[in-house]
């Protein structure tokens, strides 16, 4: 089992949405997080005063997938929806998972995904 982790812009939700509802990617959880990367941020006037915003909303998904098949359809999906070929658009994490318990029936693994 693989846990992929994508921290995306907010204004692609729909579309990564919509991406691995294509692929048959139906479990996922998303958050509302907030980070900076290289660019460490942005200058915005606020009220006549120059303010430095260095965290920036993001949405974060969670996605369990059974194998690497389903790892690499899940991760080009979301690379296709996030695009935008400019500075914030992301990033996507992989890592093996070593148990997923479903809480209601006790199955484990694979079983607990499905």
């Amino acid at each position: 089992m693989i846990k992929i982790e994508a921290i995306v812009r907010e204004d692609k939700f729909e579309d990564i949405k919509e991406a691995l509802s294509k692929v048959g990617v139906n479990g996922i959880t998303v958050s509302q997080v907030m980070g900076c990367g290289r660019s460490k941020g942005y200058k915005e006037l606020i009220r006549g005063s120059e303010v430095t915003i260095t965290m920036l909303p993001k949405l974060k998904f969670e996605i369990i997938v059974s194998d690497e098949s389903w790892e690499k359809k899940t991760i080009d999906a979301i690379l296709q929806a996030a695009y935008t070929g400019n500075p914030g658009d992301g990033k996507i994490f992989s890592y093996d998972l070593r148990n997923v318990i479903r809480v209601r029936t006790k199955e484990q693994g694979t079983a607990a995904i499905n």
